[in-house]
């Protein structure tokens, strides 16, 4: 199996195409060499390469690992930060699994050489597909925790997710989604984007403010914030990701 793992681009030159150096990237060895290998089996490898149907290819453990992921992010942040409200934590939660990070963190270690994809989907750089390594990545923090448990998914996620998660947070709060998001609906032909305010919580000098973004009608994202304006950001934030346009 290892041997089909064909390492391409530049971060590949940085890994070698088996199980160990995989577990090397990732701080953890599998017990169950089986999970590994599911985790990295995208849907068209399993159509192509094993005549196989969905079900065996990583799409369950991605699943399961966004859940993962999403408990051990929140649970980090919450100890982590006791001075911060819930709108705040909610709003640095997103942006560390958001799929543009998770592609750009899985993309960092080189995760991509050993992706299983058909012969096709490699040719086309699928490995390097942001939509692809988010998946992956997710399916790997999933095959962690059936294999080892909550604590080791946890050693994983500070190791490949929460490493650097001060400049991501730092970097995402300096950029306008709003402005991208109204640039790219233009250039689409849909107009301007627009946001409502359906719930708010908490006394009148902690408000969280929740807000959905429609475009032509179509709610595209939501987010929360501790402002109207905050909170429009990240639904802004949320619908391009929806829309693979950040």
């Amino acid at each position: 199996m290892w041997n089909r793992c064909k390492p391409t681009g530049d971060s590949a030159a940085r890994t070698v195409g088996s199980r160990y150096a995989l577990e090397k990237l990732l701080g953890y060895q599998f017990k169950d060499e089986n999970l590994l290998v599911k985790a990295l089996k995208h849907r068209s490898y399993v159509y192509a390469e094993e005549g196989s149907d969905r079900i065996e290819s990583n799409e369950r453990l991605e699943f399961l690992g966004d859940a993962v992921l999403e408990l051990l992010v929140t649970d980090y942040l919450f100890r982590r930060f006791e001075d911060k409200g819930e709108g705040e934590l909610t709003q640095m939660k997103s942006q560390l699994v958001s799929r543009k990070v998770l592609a750009r963190q899985a993309d960092r270690l080189g995760i991509g050489a050993f992706i299983l994809l058909s012969e096709d989907e490699r040719e086309a750089n699928g490995g390097q597909r942001s939509s692809i390594l988010c998946d992956t990545l997710e399916s790997l923090i999933g095959a962690i925790y059936l294999d080892g448990g909550l604590e080791a998914a946890r050693s994983c996620v500070r190791r490949v997710v929460l490493a650097d998660f001060h400049q991501i947070v730092q970097a995402d709060a300096n950029f306008n989604f709003k402005s991208r998001l109204l640039e790219y609906s233009q250039s689409k032909g849909n107009g301007h984007p627009r946001y409502l305010v359906y719930a708010e919580h908490g006394p009148d000098h902690d408000k969280i403010f929740s807000v959905e973004v429609c475009i032509t009608g179509q709610r595209m994202g939501w987010g929360q914030g501790r402002s109207k304006k905050d909170a429009q950001q990240m639904a802004a934030k949320d619908a391009l990701e929806s829309l693979d346009a950040l």
